[in-house]
């Protein structure tokens, strides 16, 4: 099964997929993890976000081989891959349906108070989901990019919804 957790910035995606993991035993994609090793060493600052959507894009082609070989194995995937938008998400439940694999989304819905209270602690603290600082200016405009699940995308889905 592949599994798609989707939230916005700071709503915890990386924790859960982290304890979905260890219920399941599931292998996690984290594309922060991806990003910080493979390429945020060699990016300049005149790189924008279409350089970093560029290597998105690769890393998600070596990611459905992957999967495919973790499905032969039985072995569920757990996709901490950001899925701001439902092109994105879209992306994902068609491989699964050509490739007759289950899939199951994750919705974390955090309030914006909440999740940038918890960007800014993380930036501070640089714990075990630290990867990269989240500016101000980055979890806003990640404000404008995250498109929320559609209701037909929260039909057999998992809601999360932290009230706080």
């Amino acid at each position: 099964m592949i599994h798609l957790i989707v939230g916005n910035t700071g709503s915890g995606k990386t924790t859960y997929a982290n304890e979905l993991k260890r219920r399941i035993n599931g292998i996690v994609f984290s594309i922060d993890t991806w990003n910080n090793v493979l390429f945020l060493p060699d990016k300049k600052d005149t790189d924008g976000l279409d350089w970093f959507l560029e290597r998105i894009e690769r890393s998600e082609r070596v990611m459905l081989d992957l999967i495919h070989q973790l499905e032969v194995s039985k072995i569920d995937t757990i996709l901490d891959l950001g899925l701001a938008k439902f092109g994105h998400r879209e992306k994902f439940r068609k491989f699964a349906e050509m490739n007759n694999y289950n899939i199951k989304l994750h919705f974390l819905d955090v309030s914006k108070t909440k999740r940038l209270e918890r960007v800014m602690k993380r930036n501070e603290e640089k714990g075990a989901t630290f990867e990269f600082e989240v500016t101000k200016d980055n979890f806003d405009f990640m404000e404008t990019w995250f498109e929320k699940p559609t209701e037909s995308e929260m039909i057999d889905a998992f809601l999360i919804k932290d009230e706080n």
